[in-house]
């Protein structure tokens, strides 16, 4: 069970470098991923989206967290703009990136025989917002830092 995991994590760190390498001309470096105990979000917005199997009866949830510095740098890396705040522009841009993200990251899942669907996402705004996914399982959390600051990915499977 502890190498499936840890070939969760690598599929999400690899879908998340590609992703903000690509679309945004950013580095993101992952830190190591942890069990997070709790549903309070490090961050000011948030990216949620589920996903499930075919057969319905594998689910699971993926969010993305960034700081307003780290959106707004990475958005405006993206976008090349110089946006100031989170607007409705920002939003709409990180339900994309975790759109992305997730479906980068679920072709790998699918490597592993784990094949997913997925949902639209949803945008959280707000410091101390709270992120509820899918069951009570283990949240797996993976830390990355870029030139513009921390995000955070969790991941969770029921």
């Amino acid at each position: 069970m502890e190498k499936k995991v840890e070939q969760v994590i690598k599929k999400f760190t690899e879908s998340v470098v590609n992703v903000l390498g690509t679309m945004a001309m950013t580095e993101a470096k992952p830190s190591k991923a942890y069990v997070k105990k709790d549903n309070k979000a490090k961050g000011d917005i948030s990216g949620v989206i589920g996903f499930s199997s075919p057969s319905g009866k594998s689910k699971g949830t993926m969010s993305v967290t960034f700081t307003q510095q780290s959106v707004l740098g990475i958005i405006n890396s993206m976008l090349g703009e110089e946006l100031k705040e989170i607007t409705d522009e920002v939003a709409d841009a990180v339900g994309e990136l975790t759109n992305m993200i997730c479906g980068q990251a679920r072709k790998g899942l699918a490597e592993l025989g784990m094949t997913y669907e997925g949902a639209i996402p949803s945008v959280i705004t707000g410091q101390n917002h709270s992120i509820r996914h899918v069951s009570s399982a283990a949240i797996l959390a993976i830390p990355f830092d870029t030139p513009f600051g921390p995000i955070i990915v969790e991941v969770c499977f029921s």
